[in-house]
């Protein structure tokens, strides 16, 4: 890409607005703190792990349907949609005290995360094929994720400053509004050839048809889609146990950073300080991943990094007990993702139907909440009965298995096509 070109991408007002909806939409301030929240209130991290699966079991019900509405009735006020759940979602994390009121903040947070993914990346495309930019796709969507990451980083340390701040914890909630009103006005923002459907089908019935017969014969857009969705869900769940790890070793060694803190001070300090440099050197790879495109095709890329998150959890698994190794694996975890998210996005659009991509990148949500469902309560159960070391052993051995599992059904293919 030569400089003239980067340079006009870069100033060009829409895709400002893309990357400041990214920010907005990661100014969770209650995130480096919502299993503590939720552990203060005297839940298990078995009960926890059955509230992410009941958020997840939302999502895998509204996902598909929700690309559909996103590309049959229009993008924006699909958006639109999920930020009135997350806020209304945000509002019972506020009142909640216990298991119930938490399982209602979750049912809606879920319905928040159904109506949004794949439907932003897919107005992305729209408008890079307008500008006829969809050779850099790489290039923008890792420049908007890394926005995303900003707002991520921005948002762990206004969270420090909220949770210290605030009457209570679940006043972080309540504050974690306000972007997403903001958001929600940004996205009324977005030119209107940018909300309607890309169909060009006359019904829905026969919309549903068509996504069904292309997911069925694309043999690579198959494999693609539960490759990530292993590879996603395995880091989703890691990171639901940064703050219980953070909590059993930091607490376990009196570990201060500011001697007129107390111990509860110090480990959200600590926490959100952690969450806020993940984030940031998260940020950087997402920005340059597309650098990597120059040296390895996707497909290798990929591989290459699902093999180093197996790694990177065994590592985690041995020296779970080491604060600062700890913390640089969490970065390291990370930064896989980030690498790997825009090489995925580049590569599964070369394989889809533009007509269908809300609905296929919500297929690709799905499948990741799908995995979710099972994982999350087995490994909160794990993590309960042997420890948080054995979450990441569990973690690296299903990795193994399911790309064993691809190996196994690519050579057997091989085989049958030689005969």
């Amino acid at each position: 890409m030569d400089k003239k070109l980067k340079k006009e991408i870069l100033s060009d007002k829409q895709i400002k607005k893309f990357t400041s909806y990214g920010f907005l939409k990661n100014l969770k301030f209650f995130e480096p703190y919502l299993i503590i929240y939720l552990l203060a209130n005297n839940l298990t991290l078995f009960q926890i792990g059955i509230l992410i699966s009941i958020k997840e079991i939302i999502v895998n019900v509204f996902e598909i349907p929700s690309g559909f509405v996103a590309d049959y009735f229009g993008k924006k006020k699909e958006l639109c949609t999920c930020f009135i759940f997350y806020i209304i979602s945000f509002m019972f994390f506020f009142f909640s005290r216990g298991f119930y009121l938490a399982m209602i903040a979750m049912i809606f947070f879920g319905l928040g995360e159904a109506f949004r993914s794949g439907t932003h990346k897919a107005m992305i495309y729209t408008y890079l094929e307008q500008k006829n930019w969809s050779n850099h796709k790489t290039f923008v969507y890792g420049k908007t994720r890394s926005g995303s990451l900003i707002g991520s980083a921005v948002s762990s340390i206004l969270g420090i400053i909220i949770i210290l701040n605030v009457p209570s914890s679940g006043y972080i909630f309540l504050l974690s509004t306000i972007p997403y009103i903001l958001d929600f006005l940004l996205i009324l923002s977005y030119p209107n050839d940018l909300d309607k459907g890309d169909v060009e089908v006359t019904s829905f019935t026969e919309m549903i048809i068509s996504f069904k017969n292309s997911l069925i014969k694309n043999k690579k857009l198959r494999v693609l889609i539960l490759n990530e969705s292993i590879f996603e869900a395995s880091i989703a769940s890691i990171k639901d146990f940064v703050q219980p790890i953070m909590k059993m070793i930091i607490i376990g060694s009196g570990f201060i950073i500011i001697q007129s803190m107390n111990a509860d001070q110090n480990l959200k300090l600590i926490i959100g300080l952690v969450y806020a440099v993940i984030n940031i050197f998260s940020a950087v790879a997402s920005k340059k991943a597309y650098l990597l495109k120059k040296q390895k095709t996707n497909m290798t890329v990929l591989n290459i990094l699902y093999v180093s998150l197996i790694v990177s959890l065994i590592f985690l698994g041995c020296f779970i007990d080491m604060p600062i190794v700890v913390i640089i694996i969490f970065i390291i975890i990370n930064l896989l993702l980030n690498l790997r998210k825009p090489i995925f996005v580049d590569e599964i659009d070369n394989h889809m139907a533009k007509k269908e991509r809300a609905t296929m990148l919500s297929v690709s949500s799905q499948m990741k909440s799908l995995m979710k469902v099972f994982i999350a309560p087995m490994i909160g159960f794990i993590a309960d009965k042997s420890g948080i070391h054995m979450v990441m052993y569990f973690l690296a051995g299903l990795l193994v298995f399911f790309m064993l599992l691809l190996v196994i059904k690519k050579n057997k293919e091989k085989s049958i096509n030689i005969y």
